[in-house]
C-alpha cells in the first residue's frame, strides 16, 4: 500500500518535531535558558497556580499568541512548555511549507533541500529549540506573503482577506510588525494595477495607461482604496480594541508594549544594549542603518536567487523589497535596540517561498539545482557565523551551547536564589518584583507563596512589609536591572528608618540578589 503525499509529509513532520524536542530538552538540561521563555514560564505559573486578580496577566501579557501557545504544554511541564511549543510550531511551519511545495513542484529534490534547511540551519534550530516566539512569527509571515503571491496569480481578493488575518496574528506575535503596513503603499498600488483588465503585462505600462484614462484612473483609485480597507482595517481595528482593553484594565493604552510586567523585552533590550555599550564603549558600525540590508544579503544569499527568479515581475519585486524597508525602518526607529535574529530569519523564509513559487519556471533544472544546493550550503555557514558573532548575548550563547556545550552562567544566580527559596521551611511569603525577578519566579516551585505586583496587596506590602511578607528579595548593586526596580538596598534603608520596629536579617546573597528575612517586633 502506497503512502499518500500528505501522510508522508505528516510523518516527516512528526520525526522533525521529535528531533527538535530532543535537541531542545538536551540544551535545557545542559542549562541553556533565555529571558523570553522564562517570562512565559513565570506568567503561566501565575495564570494556573497564582492567587489574586490574574485577569490582567491573562489578557495583557504580550506577545499574547505565543504566550497562549505555551498553555497547551503546561500540562507536561511549566519549564518545558515554551520549548515544546517552539519545537511543535517550527514543525508546523515545515509542514505548511512542504505542503505548499509539493502542490507546485513534483521534484522531490526541493522537498529534500527544504528538509535539510530545517534540520541544519542554525537559525531554524534556534527558533525550534529556544522557546522564543519566533516560530509563530515565521508561520504567519510565510502565510501572509503566500496569500499575497496567490493573489497575484489568481486576482482573487479572498487571498487578500486571508493575508489581512495573517497580518493581525503577526502583529500580536510581535507588535513591531505593525510598522510593516507603512511600506504597503507601493505594494497595494501594484496589486491594484495587477487587478485591472489591461492588455499590457508590465506594471509600469499599466500604471501609465491607467493614469491617462479618466475611467481607468477612477477605477484604479477605487480598487486601491478598497484593498487598503481589506488589508488594513482588520489589523488597525484589532490593535485599537486591544489598546482600549489596556486602557480599561491598566489605565495605559500602551501597557502591553511599555510595561515590564506585560512584556519581557522592555527591560531586556535596554539592559542588553547598555551592557554592550559598557563593554565596547561605542556603537558598532555593522548595525548602522542602511548597512542592515547588506547584512541581510550576507546572512541570506538565497534572497538574491529569489530576486533573480522574479526579475521580470515588477509587483513581486516590490513585494520582496518591502521587508528590506521594514528592517531599515526598525533600525532607525529603535536605534537603541539591536535587531534580533528573527528579523534576519524573515528573509530566509521569504526566499524559500520564492523558490517554491518560481523554481518550476527555470528551464535548466540541473544547473539551477546545483546553484541552489551551493547557496543553501553557504546559507547554513553564514547562519552559524551570524549567531556566533551576534551582538545579542542570548543568540551567541545558544550557538556556543549547541556546538561547544559551553553553558553560560547567566541564570546561575537566579537558580541559586530560587533553590534557596524552595528550601525554606513552612510556607513563607516572599515579596518580589517580577518586572526584573521573573526568572527567579520561573525557577521557584510554589508561586502561591510569592507576593508580586499583579496582586492587590503588593502596594500594601511595599509600604509595610513586616505585616505582609516573611522575606524580601532585593536587587544588589551589581544587578544590571538595579535601576529598574523599587526593591533595592535604598528602599530597604528607607523602610527601616520609617519603622524602627522592623527587623531585617540577610539570609542569602548572590552576585545579583539578596534575600532578607523580615520580622516586626
Amino acid at each position: 500500500m502506497r503512502i499518500s503525499k500528505p501522510l508522508f509529509l505528516l510523518l516527516i513532520t512528526l520525526v522533525l518535531i521529535l528531533y527538535y524536542v530532543i535537541c531542545a530538552v538536551y540544551l535545557n538540561n545542559l542549562g541553556y535558558f533565555n529571558q523570553e521563555s522564562l517570562f512565559y514560564v513565570e506568567k503561566s505559573k501565575i495564570v494556573f497556580e497564582g492567587i489574586g486578580d490574574r485577569l490582567k496577566v491573562i489578557g495583557l501579557t504580550s506577545p499574547i499568541f505565543p504566550f497562549y501557545a505555551t498553555f497547551i504544554f503546561t500540562v507536561i511541564s511549566y519549564n518545558l512548555a515554551p520549548i515544546l511549543a517552539s519545537a511543535v510550531g517550527t514543525g508546523l511551519l515545515f509542514n505548511i511549507m512542504a505542503n505548499t511545495l509539493t502542490k507546485r513542484l513534483a521534484d522531490d529534490f526541493y522537498l529534500l533541500l527544504l528538509l535539510v534547511v530545517f534540520m541544519l540551519h542554525p537559525g531554524i534550530l534556534y527558533m525550534a529549540c529556544s522557546g522564543k516566539s519566533m516560530y509563530l512569527q515565521m508561520v504567519f509571515f510565510f502565510l501572509f506573503f503566500l496569500n499575497i503571491f496567490k493573489f497575484y496569480n489568481s486576482n482573487t481578493t479572498f487571498h487578500v482577506s486571508i493575508a489581512s488575518i495573517c497580518l493581525v496574528v503577526l502583529v500580536f506575535c510581535d507588535y513591531k510588525f505593525i510598522w510593516l503596513t507603512l511600506f504597503f503603499l507601493p505594494l497595494v498600488l501594484s496589486i491594484s494595477i495587477q487587478s485591472l483588465n489591461l492588455s499590457e503585462k508590465e506594471s509600469i505600462f499599466r500604471l501609465f495607461t491607467s493614469f491617462n484614462n479618466p475611467s481607468l484612473r477612477r477605477k484604479l483609485i477605487n480598487k486601491t482604496f478598497a484593498l487598503y480597507i481589506i488589508i488594513f482595517i482588520l489589523p488597525l481595528v484589532s490593535v485599537l480594541i486591544y489598546k482600549m482593553l489596556n486602557l480599561t484594565h491598566a489605565a495605559d493604552l500602551n501597557y502591553f508594549i511599555d510595561s515590564p510586567y506585560a512584556t519581557w523585552s522592555v527591560l531586556a533590550e535596554k539592559i542588553d544594549y547598555n551592557m554592550l555599550l559598557d563593554t565596547t564603549g561605542h556603537h558598532k558600525l555593522p548595525e548602522a542603518s542602511i548597512i542592515i540590508s547588506l547584512r541581510v544579503i550576507l546572512f541570506c544569499p538565497l534572497i538574491l536567487v529569489a530576486l533573480y527568479l522574479f526579475r521580470q515581475k515588477t509587483y513581486q519585486i516590490l513585494t520582496l523589497f518591502t521587508p528590506f524597508a521594514f528592517v531599515e525602518f526598525l533600525r532607525i526607529k529603535y536605534d537603541k535596540v539591536y535587531l534580533t535574529h528573527q528579523y534576519y530569519m524573515l528573509f530566509l523564509i521569504l526566499a524559500l517561498l520564492c523558490v517554491i513559487f518560481r523554481a518550476n519556471t527555470v528551464k535548466n533544472q540541473t544547473n539551477f539545482k546545483i546553484l541552489l544546493l551551493l547557496v543553501i550550503v553557504l546559507q547554513i555557514y553564514t547562519g552559524y557565523q551570524f549567531l556566533d558573532k551576534s551582538y545579542i548575548a542570548e543568540e551567541h550563547h545558544f550557538i556556543n551551547v549547541l556546538l561547544k556545550t559551553e553553558v553560560p552562567d547567566t541564570q546561575d544566580s537566579n537558580q541559586d536564589i530560587a533553590n534557596y527559596i524552595n528550601s525554606l521551611p513552612g510556607d513563607p511569603h516572599v515579596m518580589v518584583d517580577d518586572a526584573v525577578a521573573y526568572p527567579i519566579v520561573a525557577f521557584v516551585g510554589n508561586v502561591r507563596s510569592m507576593i508580586m505586583p499583579y496582586q492587590q496587596n503588593f502596594l500594601s506590602a511595599v509600604e509595610a512589609p513586616g505585616k505582609y511578607a516573611d522575606y524580601m528579595l532585593v536587587a544588589s548593586d551589581k544587578n544590571p536591572a538595579y535601576g529598574y526596580t523599587q526593591l533595592t538596598k535604598k528602599y530597604l534603608q528607607q523602610i527601616r528608618n520609617a519603622d524602627n520596629r522592623l527587623y531585617v536579617e540577610k539570609k542569602y546573597e548572590t552576585d545579583n540578589w539578596i534575600l532578607y528575612k523580615i520580622e516586626q517586633h
